[in-house]
C-alpha cells in the first residue's frame, strides 16, 4: 500500500535522479513519492527503457526474468518468488524476447509486466490495478507513440478486461 500512498506503484527507491512529476516536498526515506500515479509510472517506463539499453549494451536478452533479476535482486527479495508470481499474473514468457519499451509494440507485453509488478509491490490484485494510469505514464515517457498507443488500446479487450 506504500506504492500506491507515494503514487509510485513499483516502489522505486529514492536516488539521486530527479523525476519528473516528483512531490516537491519527499517524506517517504526510501521511495520516491510522485504528484500522481501516471507519474509513478511515467518513471518505471523510463526505467524500463534504461534497463532495454544497459542489456543491449552487456549483450543480455531484455527479458522478463533478467528485468525482475535487476529490479528485484535476491539481496532485497525473494526474485525466483517475484518472477513466477509476474510470470502468472502477467501471462507472460520468462525467457521470451522483449521489444524495447519506447516500441509502441511493445505495449500489450511490457503493460502486463507492470501491471502484475504492481500487484507484488502494492499487494493488489490485477483487477485492482490502474490500467490507465500505466498508458497515461507510457504516453509521459513516450509522447512520439500516443497515437499508436491509442490505435493499439482501442483494439484491445482483453487490455480492459484485467
Amino acid at each position: 500500500m506504500r506504492g500506491l500512498r507515494n503514487n509510485n506503484p513499483l516502489n522505486i527507491r529514492r536516488t539521486a535522479t530527479r523525476w519528473l512529476g516528483a512531490r516537491i516536498e519527499q517524506t517517504d526515506k526510501s521511495f520516491v513519492q510522485f504528484t500522481s500515479m501516471a507519474y509513478g509510472y511515467r518513471a518505471a517506463w523510463k526505467i524500463l527503457q534504461s534497463y532495454y539499453e544497459r542489456f543491449c549494451q552487456q549483450g543480455k536478452p531484455f527479458t522478463v526474468r533478467n528485468i525482475i533479476s535487476r529490479w528485484a535482486p535476491p539481496n532485497e527479495n525473494d526474485t525466483e518468488a517475484y518472477i513466477i508470481n509476474v510470470l502468472k499474473l502477467g501471462s507472460l514468457g520468462g525467457k521470451e524476447k522483449l521489444l524495447p519499451p519506447s516500441n509502441a509494440s511493445s505495449y500489450g507485453r511490457l503493460s502486463r509486466l507492470v501491471a502484475a509488478m504492481t500487484c507484488i509491490e502494492c499487494g493488489i490484485r490485477m483487477q485492482q490495478v490502474d490500467t490507465e494510469a500505466i498508458s497515461q505514464g507510457y504516453q509521459l515517457a513516450f509522447p512520439g507513440n500516443k497515437e499508436k498507443l491509442e490505435e493499439w488500446l482501442r483494439g484491445e479487450d482483453e487490455y480492459r478486461d484485467w
